[in-house]
C-alpha cells in the first residue's frame, strides 16, 4: 500500500485547511489521535489488490479523484426535503447531518431519560471531553488500512450517544446523514455509542443524497456494549449511484452483552461495509444480519469479523446479496475462537442471488478456530432463480417478470424478516420493491 507524493500533499492541506473546524480541535488528545492516524495514513495510504483483504475491491476510482471536505455553510433544507427519509410511524430522537455537518434545525434530539446523551461529537466534545476519551478511537485501529486512519485523522462530526447505567431508551435514535450535490465532496462522519452496564438502545444509521455527483463518504462507528447492555443497530446505505460509500462499524462487548447488527446496501457506486467485533467478556451474545443488491456495475463488498475471545460466546451471522446486470459482490467473514473461548457457539452463512449472466460474486466464510470445546458452523452459496419455481408461478397465471421478482423479493425478505422495528421493514421492502421488475404486480401479489 502506497500514496502517491501529491495525493498525500492534497490531504495534508485539506487537513491544516479545516483546523478549527474539526470537533475537538484544541483539545490535546485528540489533536494527538488525529495527527498519529494522518501518520498512518501517509505511511499506509490507500489498499490495494496486494492487500489479501482488498483482493476483489479495487479503490482506484477514490485514489485517483481529489476530494475536498466541505466547510461549514448553510445548506438551506427544509424538514419538508427530508421527509421521505423519516420514519413517520415511528417516535425517534433524529440527528441529522447534511455534508458531513450537525444541522439543528433539521434535527429533533427529543427529551432523554436521566443522563443520557445523544448529540453531535463536536458539542460532545466541547461539553464533556473526558467522558468521551476512554472510549473515542479506543478501539477502532487506525493501522487497521488507509480508510480507517483517514476517518480517525478527519474526524468529522457525527453522533455521540452515552447512556449511564441501567439507562434504557424507549425510543430508537435516527442517525441521517445526508449528502447533496456538491461534486468531489468528502465527509468522514464519526460516530460513537456507549451502553454502560444493563443499558439498552436501537440505533438507525442512515445515508442518503439528494443527488450527487462522485463524492466520497468515509464513516465510522464505535460501538462499546457494557455488561448486560444490549444495542440493536440498523444501518441504511441509498445512496446516489455516483457515490463512493466506505464504512467501518467497530465494536466491543463485555460480559452478557447482547449486539444486533441489521445491514442494508441499496446504493453507490463502489461500497465496502467493514463489520468487526470483538466479544471480550463471557457470555457475549452477538448478531449480524444483511442484505445487498447490486446492479448496473455497481460494487459491494462486505468483510465482517467476529472475535471470540472469552468462553460461553455465541454469534450468529448471516448475509444475503442480489446482483444484477454486471454488478459484483464480496463477501469475506472471518469467525475467530481464540485459545481458551471454550464453549463458543458460533455460525455464520452467505447466500447470493445472480440475476444475470454477468453479475459475479466472491464469497469467502472462514473460521478460525484455537479452542477444542466449541460449535461452529459456515457455508455459502452462490445461485440463480429456481427455473422449476419460475413455471410453477406462471402455470398460475403469473407473468414471467412478475414471477421473477416475486421469488427476488422473497430471497431477500429472509434477511428483512429478521428485523424487529417495523417501520424499518417496511422503508426496506419500499426500495426494494421500486428495484423489482412489475413492481406493481408483485405489491398486488405479496399485499
Amino acid at each position: 500500500m502506497t500514496i502517491a507524493a501529491a495525493q498525500l500533499d492534497h490531504y495534508r492541506r485539506e487537513l491544516s485547511a479545516l483546523g478549527a473546524q474539526l470537533p475537538g480541535s484544541g483539545l490535546t488528545w485528540v489533536e494527538k489521535t488525529r495527527q498519529g492516524a494522518f501518520e498512518r495514513f501517509a505511511q499506509m495510504g490507500f489498499p490495494s489488490a496486494r492487500d489479501e483483504n482488498w483482493k476483489y475491491t479495487r479503490v482506484t476510482p477514490i485514489e485517483k479523484r481529489a476530494f475536498r471536505s466541505m466547510p461549514k455553510s448553510c445548506i438551506g433544507l427544509i424538514p419538508e426535503d427530508l421527509e421521505r427519509f423519516f420514519f413517520a410511524a415511528l417516535p425517534c430522537h433524529r440527528l441529522v447531518f447534511v455534508n458531513g455537518q450537525y444541522t439543528p434545525q433539521l434535527s429533533e434530539p427529543g427529551a432523554l431519560p436521566g443522563r443520557a446523551t445523544v448529540c453531535s461529537l463536536t458539542k460532545a466534545l466541547a461539553d464533556n471531553p473526558d467522558r468521551l476519551e476512554p472510549y473515542l478511537a479506543r478501539y477502532a485501529d487506525a493501522d487497521a488500512n488507509g480508510f480507517t486512519a483517514l476517518n480517525t485523522a478527519f474526524m468529522g462530526d457525527g453522533a455521540v450517544l452515552y447512556l449511564p447505567r441501567d439507562t434504557v431508551l424507549e425510543h430508537p435514535v435516527h442517525l441521517l446523514f445526508v449528502a447533496t450535490t456538491q461534486e468531489e465532496l468528502f465527509v468522514n462522519p464519526r460516530n460513537l455509542i456507549v451502553a454502560e452496564q444493563g443499558s439498552e438502545a436501537t440505533v438507525i444509521e442512515s445515508y442518503v443524497s439528494l443527488g450527487g455527483n462522485g463524492y466520497f463518504t468515509n464513516a465510522l462507528t464505535e460501538v462499546v456494549v457494557g455488561d448486560n447492555a444490549e444495542v440493536t443497530h440498523y444501518k441504511l446505505q441509498q445512496e446516489h449511484l455516483s457515490a463512493f460509500h466506505i464504512a467501518t462499524l467497530q465494536v466491543q462487548q463485555r460480559r452478557n452483552s447482547r449486539f444486533t447488527s441489521h445491514s442494508i446496501s441499496f446504493g453507490g457506486s463502489l461500497v465496502r461495509n467493514d463489520i468487526n467485533a470483538v466479544l471480550d467478556a463471557e457470555g457475549a451474545q452477538c448478531t449480524l444480519n444483511g442484505l445487498y443488491l447490486g446492479a448496473g456495475r455497481q460494487h459491494v463488498d462486505y468483510h465482517t469479523r467476529i472475535d471470540h475471545t472469552k468462553p460461553l460466546g455465541t454469534s450468529r451471522e448471516h448475509y444475503r446479496g442480489i446482483l444484477s446486470g454486471r454488478a459484483r459482490g464480496v463477501f469475506s467473514g472471518l469467525t475467530q475462537v481464540h485459545a481458551g473461548a471454550q464453549k463458543t457457539d458460533a455460525s455464520q452463512s452467505n447466500d447470493n442471488l445472480l440475476l444475470s449472466r454477468d453479475a459475479e460474486v466472491d464469497t469467502k466464510p472462514q473460521l478460525e478456530i484455537y479452542a477444542d470445546d466449541v460449535k461452529c458452523s459456515h457455508g455459502a452459496t452462490v445461485g440463480q432463480l429456481d427455473d422449476d419455481m419460475i413455471f410453477y408461478l406462471r402455470a398460475r397465471g403469473i407473468e414471467a417478470q412478475a414471477a421473477r421478482g416475486l421469488l427476488t423479493y422473497g430471497f431477500a425478505q429472509d434477511v428483512i424478516d429478521r428485523m424487529h422495528l417495523a417501520a424499518v421493514r417496511t422503508a426496506v421492502e419500499e426500495v426494494l420493491l421500486g428495484q423489482l421488475p412489475d413492481t406493481d404486480a408483485i405489491k398486488g401479489l405479496v399485499s
